[in-house]
């Protein structure tokens, strides 16, 4: 499961642009619990999701012409690096790399499926404060038409390593990063994207209630995409979009993960 002792490729933020902030901010705090709490005002509206005061996810204001979504950054040693490496192995760049103050480096990617992401090269901000624990993120996930394909591109950028596994009505990939014990490494997977599906990150929040979360969200103005249902081994899953769309599913582990 995902930690906070982040290495190269390791997912080590995730923010959320969104049309209306205030909004968002409200939602998330009424579903998940989170406080937010601005960067402050040379943050251009950018602000942090707290749990019990640590960090869990961040909230920005949309860019133009951006939908709203959450994305998903790795940690890189260069950002500079990782995008002229993403533009030599077909990737596109959204936003090349650039200083956040003295927070770190980013620049904002897009795989050659279409997949949106981003990199992360720490500063003083190293990533997330907290995960893997109720209502913080537990799992990042990749759909794309061509998984294996694709994440030879992100071999490319991390040297991720993955296994298969069957799931039901799938071949599902377990990605790990590439230090260490390839299971205890393990942060996310990938999946062929079902037809209509737009390539994606989907991250996953760890809940207690997977049932209560979803009426929860339908409760506060978003969607159930997929109603919670068991997925043997792994535990109890929901889809679900907030009042803006950005879509992300919660996960109620089974005891064997």
């Amino acid at each position: 499961m995902l930690g906070t002792q982040f290495t190269k490729g390791s997912p080590n933020w995730l923010d959320l642009g969104s049309p209306d902030t205030e909004a968002a901010a409200a939602f998330y705090g009424a579903v998940f619990g989170w406080d937010f709490r601005s960067a402050g005002p040379d943050a251009g509206g950018y602000g942090f999701f707290q749990q019990d005061g640590a960090t869990v996810a961040a909230l920005g204001p949309l860019d133009e012409g951006a939908h709203s979504a959450w994305t998903v950054y790795f940690q890189t040693p260069d950002a500079s690096a990782t995008q002229k490496a993403s533009e030599a192995a077909g990737g596109t760049t959204r936003t090349e790399a650039f200083d956040v103050m003295d927070a770190g480096r980013m620049a904002n990617l897009t795989d050659p499926a279409g997949a949106e992401f981003a990199v992360w090269q720490p500063g003083t901000m190293q990533g997330l404060e907290k995960t893997s624990s109720p209502n913080t993120l537990l799992w990042a996930e990749l759909h794309v038409p061509d998984p294996e394909s694709t994440l030879g591109f992100y071999k490319s950028l991390f040297d991720w390593r993955w296994a298969q596994m069957d799931a039901p009505g799938m071949t599902y990939r377990v990605i790990s990063t590439a230090e260490g014990d390839q299971e205890d490494a393990s942060f996310g997977g990938a999946a062929e994207a079902q037809e209509g599906m737009k390539p994606s990150w989907v991250p996953y929040f760890a809940v207690e209630d997977a049932d209560a979360t979803s009426r929860s969200v339908q409760g506060n103005g978003g969607q159930v995409l997929m109603p919670a249902a068991d997925i043997p081994d792994v535990g109890r899953i929901a889809w679900l979009a907030d009042p803006f769309g950005a879509l992300f599913a919660v996960l109620k582990p089974s005891p064997r993960m």
